[in-house]
């Protein structure tokens, strides 16, 4: 299960619940979950959220865990903030001070970052002596993926044409809702730690893609015209992933002694739990409708410029 956060992980919004989540956010995700859209909708979220990296460098285990993700998020929208909406300058000190873990183990992940060209470091134009951490477009794609994803799910269901989604493949834009979002869970805490199985895999190394391709496979025999399964074997799963296949093993056995989804010969899903099923679908319909609201917001407002930020 989840393992023991630290004081300063704890005390962070980024690791409690949100406590008052919007009425209309809520309300939304309710009738989406009611809509026999979503669910087709969601087998094509699924399909993508399990699509072998886009690049050579290992993104997945980069990205997908929480603990690293938050930091990327939260760098995310200290830039955004300070660049369109005259926040203070994104800088280490500042992102520690939100990222939700230690300090030590922030500064050594952006290090990281840097080394994979997923954030650059330049001076301050109010001041030259102060270095500013401004995340790449690569990283603002990988962290929003899930994002624009989620919001193709609303477009969809909304038989939205064009949809929002499609505008969010600027990064600029896709920077504004992560901006957006990651001040939400600021003021509140998050929409994920009130669905503890899931949680259960974000905080494991590609867990979250993994849970996505067991979730697509149960859809691919379960919803008419869904795409089809993901390999769930160790090796095509660990290449797909860009991890072990012991690491993979470990995951999907860890997952069956839990009872919640066993995979069978040839890499086919042989069990999901209807509990995970239907876990798992609560959880997107509140982020469908979170991130739908978000980047409706974001789109209908462009965003204002700091004074010394970058035209």
């Amino acid at each position: 299960m989840p393992r023991p956060r630290a004081p300063d992980e704890a005390a962070s919004p980024t690791g409690r619940p949100a406590r008052n989540t919007p009425p209309a956010v809520a309300a939304a995700a309710a009738r989406l979950g009611r809509d026999p859209r979503f669910r087709q909708a969601l087998c094509d979220y699924c399909h993508g959220m399990a699509a072998p990296a886009p690049i050579p460098w290992p993104v997945y285990k980069m990205f997908d865990q929480l603990g690293r993700y938050l930091v990327s998020y939260m760098l995310i929208h200290n830039y955004y903030r300070w660049r369109h909406a005259g926040g203070p300058a994104p800088t280490m000190s500042a992102l520690q001070a939100v990222a939700g873990s230690s300090a030590r183990r922030t500064a050594g992940f952006v290090a990281a970052l840097k080394l994979g060209r997923f954030v650059a470091v330049e001076a301050d134009p109010a001041d030259r002596r102060v270095k500013l951490l401004r995340p790449e477009p690569a990283m603002v794609a990988e962290i929003g993926r899930s994002m624009r994803l989620f919001v193709a799910v609303a477009d969809a269901v909304a038989g939205r044409r064009p949809g929002r989604a499609a505008r969010l493949a600027d990064p600029d834009r896709l920077g504004e809702v992560v901006r957006r979002s990651a001040a939400a869970v600021l003021a509140d805490g998050t929409l994920l730690h009130g669905f503890p199985r899931v949680l259960h895999f974000t905080l494991r190394d590609c867990g979250y893609p993994l849970l996505c391709a067991v979730v697509g496979a149960h859809y691919a025999l379960a919803v008419p015209g869904a795409p089809p399964a993901v390999p769930l074997g160790r090796r095509a799963l660990a290449a797909r992933f860009q991890v072990s296949p012991a690491h993979i093993g470990n995951l999907v056995g860890e997952a069956e002694r839990q009872g919640w989804f066993a995979v069978g010969r040839g890499g086919r899903l042989a069990f999901l739990s209807g509990d995970l099923l239907a876990e798992f679908e609560r959880w997107a319909a509140g982020q469908t409708a979170h991130f739908d609201a978000v980047a409706g917001a974001a789109l209908a407002a462009p965003p204002r410029r700091g004074p010394d930020a970058p035209a």
